[in-house]
């Protein structure tokens, strides 16, 4: 099957439903996106971020008139869950549900009823494409036809696409060491909407260009045990002058080659190759590009609001 050929893909996500007047007001504050005066029916990317701005978890908000479904789409939605409980006072009006099993479906290519009311339509690389929609399936409800009659994608060709889209996941990108700029994810943050968990560390990135490392893609021909020993994540990148250059954070291996994601320092980001450097192994060249989803972060923009 071609990379451009119509086909689908489901990954299990956490769901937990927040309701009551002040659960807009509780989400604007807990996480990076402006919820608070955001439209009912609104569908909104956010990261949910420690005060250091460190990364959580990656989500979508879902409003309604009774209050919001925050989905939590990569991260532990258990943790997520307690941490919202923890920061949960008496006089908030806002009843926190449990976590609930859910899953998100997403495409690539054309499908028939991709304008369909019901889908998901955040606005941001999901890891299908930009302005590409996704489909939330509940327990036990079927799909729709026109998404059931989409192939499936193999476990391997949805890493795959993960990969070279740059959609960050747990726990090699989406980890405590990490924030949203770093991972290309700057429409998942909003700059101008006040105090929030994690507001003046990213606002301070931004003003003062202070993202030290981006994400990156790599890839080499090369294959076999050796090959894939030497760019295992974890593995240190250098400069062809010896400098430390980053780190691998996914790696995947296939017939034709070996690719994966890797965190690199501000001083490689124009390399356009690096060297792995692997334990006991000789370093391996890998081609260095962004992927596909990346977004630059934000320049000059976190004094605003």
């Amino acid at each position: 099957m071609s990379a451009a050929s119509p086909a689908r893909w489901s990954t299990p996500i956490s769901r937990i439903r927040l309701e009551g007047a002040d659960a807009r007001r509780f989400l604007h504050g807990q996480s990076s996106q402006a919820i608070e005066l955001a439209a009912s029916g609104a569908c909104m990317p956010t990261c949910l971020i420690s005060p250091t701005g460190r990364m959580r978890a990656l989500a979508l908000v879902c409003l309604d008139e009774g209050g919001a479904d925050l989905l939590v789409l990569e991260g532990d939605g258990a943790a997520v869950h307690q941490a919202l409980d923890r920061v949960l006072f008496p006089a908030d009006r806002v009843k926190l549900g449990p976590v609930e099993a859910a899953t998100l479906v997403r495409w690539i290519g054309a499908a028939a009823s991709e304008l369909s009311p019901a889908l998901l339509n955040p606005g941001v690389d999901l890891g299908a494409g930009s302005e590409q929609p996704a489909w939330l399936q509940q327990p036990g409800e079927p799909l729709p036809a026109w998404l059931e009659a989409l192939p499936e994608l193999s476990a391997e060709a949805v890493e795959q696409q993960r990969l070279r889209q740059g959609f960050p996941a747990a726990p090699g990108e989406l980890n405590d060491s990490t924030n949203p700029f770093e991972l290309g994810l700057a429409p998942w943050v909003s700059l101008n909407k006040g105090c929030y968990v994690g507001q003046e560390t990213l606002a301070k990135l931004a003003t003062y260009d202070g993202v030290k490392q981006q994400l990156r893609g790599w890839r080499t021909s090369r294959t076999g045990p050796a090959a894939a020993e030497a760019c295992a994540p974890g593995t240190t990148l250098t400069t062809a002058a010896g400098e430390r250059a980053g780190v691998i954070t996914s790696a995947l291996a296939g017939s034709d080659g070996i690719e994966g994601l890797a965190l690199v320092r501000r001083a490689a980001l124009e390399e356009p190759q690096l060297l792995a450097n692997g334990s006991n192994t000789e370093a391996l060249t890998l081609e260095i590009q962004v992927p596909a989803g990346f977004v630059a972060p934000p320049v000059g923009a976190g004094g605003q609001g």
